[in-house]
């Protein structure tokens, strides 16, 4: 397997030296509703991005507006600002359901939410875009799922005055972003030598993987998908993955991150043959293996997860990150690396009193969870038979 390495862009630009404390007419807060806001707002965004230690992709304006595009409500946009003598160091876009509660955007698209707070001033910003959430009313309600430990969401959590609450949501898993044979070492002697042979397979085979231009990366979505649905045509697939709302924001999305160092996109060949494409996103806290298609082909020749792990590693080893995340899921593919696990957080907040809106989103919520072991069972036999 050969992969091309061009020098990686991914750098965290450094803080400035501390500054004075400074008087509360030093800050301002603003909120948003127009639907251009992101656009117009997006060099400082991404700025400020830039110095918040937890954002990943997912809050780039190039996610984040690309969405909006695909699944955006017109006049349901809030973004929410606070700045500091003029410079923004706090900031979350928010979605106003038709049942009237916010959400962060990305819907069940994305695995990390955030906000970002500017880590100088981290504490008082949140503070800050604490009082400014539109969650006032007895019908208002701020709802941000995937919030992984130790993101800036948990200082606004904190901060808050009103009613909060958090749940568990999904689990998310890591590996040490090392070297692969380096990796090798976290698994059991005999898994350990299948694996060591699985690599020397797909050294034999010659498979290519080759590093997509960033000025190629969205186009390359295409093909990524059509190997996707390719792959899960005679299994359960992901519907919203085929849809046209998401090639559009996948497109459009992964084209800019690519551009700013946020993303790389990986073709590989077999014989000359197209056969997988995958796309990592990346950060200076971690790499993440977002999305891949895959001929059926392959998979039957090949071990594809230590295919595309291999490529990942190599990329998260040389931007000097120190995670590769697995994202969502514990599928058996994952499981076979002895990855460390983590779940994400569901973090709920209303208004001080009358919070009739968080207290019927919680009912909601708590009732699924509790529901959800005593329907897994006859959901599986139902598309089973619809599978007949």
């Amino acid at each position: 397997m050969t992969s091309l390495h061009p020098p990686h862009p991914l750098r965290r630009r450094p803080l400035p030296l501390s500054e004075p404390a400074r008087s509360a007419t030093d800050w301002q807060t603003e909120l948003r509703c127009d639907d251009a806001a992101l656009d117009e707002l997006a060099e400082e965004w991404d700025v400020l991005a830039a110095r918040c230690r937890s954002a990943t992709p997912f809050q780039a304006v190039g996610w984040q507006a690309s969405w909006w595009r695909a699944y955006g409500r017109p006049g349901a946009l809030r973004v929410v600002l606070v700045r500091r003598e003029g410079v923004l160091v706090g900031a979350v876009a928010l979605h106003r359901t038709r049942t009237g509660t916010l959400t962060g955007l990305g819907g069940g698209l994305i695995d990390y939410t955030d906000v970002l707070l500017d880590d100088e001033h981290a504490a008082e910003a949140a503070s800050r875009l604490a009082a400014a959430l539109p969650v006032r009313r007895p019908w208002q309600a701020l709802e941000l799922r995937e919030v992984r430990a130790g993101s800036a969401a948990h200082l606004l959590y904190a901060a808050w005055t009103g009613r909060r609450h958090q749940l568990a949501d999904s689990v998310c898993q890591y590996l040490p972003a090392v070297p692969m044979e380096q990796l090798m070492t976290r698994l059991p002697g005999r898994t350990a030598q299948r694996s060591r042979a699985k690599q020397r397979k797909l050294a034999d085979t010659g498979v290519e993987a080759r590093r997509v231009p960033a000025a190629e990366a969205g186009a390359a979505m295409a093909d990524l998908l059509r190997l996707h649905a390719l792959q899960w045509q005679s299994r359960r697939v992901t519907p919203e993955h085929l849809s046209e709302h998401f090639r559009a924001h996948l497109v459009e999305s992964t084209g800019r991150l690519a551009r700013s160092g946020q993303a790389v996109v990986y073709r590989y060949y077999l014989g000359g043959e197209l056969m997988a494409v995958d796309l990592l996103m990346l950060c200076p806290r971690l790499a993440g293996l977002y999305l891949y298609g895959a001929h059926p082909g392959l998979r039957e020749r090949l071990d594809i997860a230590g295919l595309l792990f291999g490529t990942s590693l190599q990329e998260a080893v040389q931007a000097g990150v120190p995670e590769l995340s697995l994202m969502r899921g514990e599928e058996p593919y994952k499981e076979r690396w002895r990855p460390d696990r983590e779940r994400n957080l569901r973090l709920l907040l209303g208004p001080r009193r009358c919070a009739v809106r968080l207290t019927l989103r919680l009912a909601v919520v708590r009732s699924r969870v509790a529901l959800a072991p005593h329907l897994r069972g006859p959901v599986r036999r139902l598309r089973a038979l619809l599978r007949r």
